[in-house]
């Protein structure tokens, strides 16, 4: 089933054209990494994904309804949860207040939620219960990119769309992050921005190249790999 879907998807910033994605599909379940080089409009496009702006021109839909015109706090109430490529965290709250924020929001919309057991499970599942309560801003910047995936987590997406997720995480803390999607996997789909080609290649069921805020190449890893444009305009080949 396609979860999410995007069509003559097109972004223009006055005489630039930012955006201009003429299909993507996304299957529900699938682990979909978005690459190209910078400036390829990455952030642009997942930002029209998620609501947090509005297209020139084109048509989102999600479960095959028409989302196009829909707030991006109306977005995450039909469960699409984006995670910033800056961390969005509040500093003199402790982690499990931040976290908290978002399990109430899902605890809202559904009554049988507990929101505290809900916080402290996002929290485990990223590795950072034993810090639930220490304040958020006194932590490493790769703890806090964590948090803001707990904070994803704790609205139980049906699909999460991380940018930039491993920025700052040691190697030892990508690789619980790379278990952590595994498992997150198994019951949502994920949408990924990441310039680690490892972590892409190690957890990407299929992979969308954008070059110019063009769709250059789309496929597996290992077609992704061997693909001669993408070479040239991303892996340096």
């Amino acid at each position: 089933m396609t979860l999410l879907s995007a069509q003559n998807l097109v972004k223009d910033f006055g005489g630039l054209r930012a955006v201009n994605v003429e299909a993507f599909s996304l299957p529900a379940g699938e682990v979909r990494a978005v690459i190209g080089p910078n400036g390829a409009g990455k952030t642009t496009f997942v930002s029209l994904l998620c609501g947090r702006i509005s297209p020139s021109r084109g048509t989102i839909r999600f479960e095959e309804d028409d989302i196009t015109k829909l707030p991006a706090h109306e977005r995450v109430a039909r469960g699409i949860a984006y995670t910033f490529q800056i961390t969005s965290i509040y500093p003199n709250l402790t982690l499990y207040d931040n976290v908290m924020l978002p399990a109430q929001r899902r605890a809202s919309l559904n009554a049988t939620d507990d929101a505290s057991d809900r916080a402290m499970v996002a929290l485990e599942r990223v590795g950072l219960s034993s810090r639930a309560f220490e304040r958020a801003g006194s932590q490493a910047y790769g703890h806090q990119r964590l948090l803001e995936v707990a904070m994803g987590l704790a609205l139980a997406p049906k699909l999460l769309i991380l940018d930039e997720p491993t920025q700052g995480l040691a190697e030892g803390e990508i690789e619980t992050f790379n278990a952590l999607i595994r498992k997150v996997a198994e019951d949502a789909t994920v949408m990924l921005i990441e310039h680690n080609m490892n972590v892409v290649m190690a957890l990407a069921d299929r992979i969308t190249v954008l070059n110019f805020g063009e769709v250059l190449a789309e496929g597996t890893p290992d077609e992704i790999r061997a693909n001669a444009d993408v070479q040239t305009a991303y892996l340096g080949g």
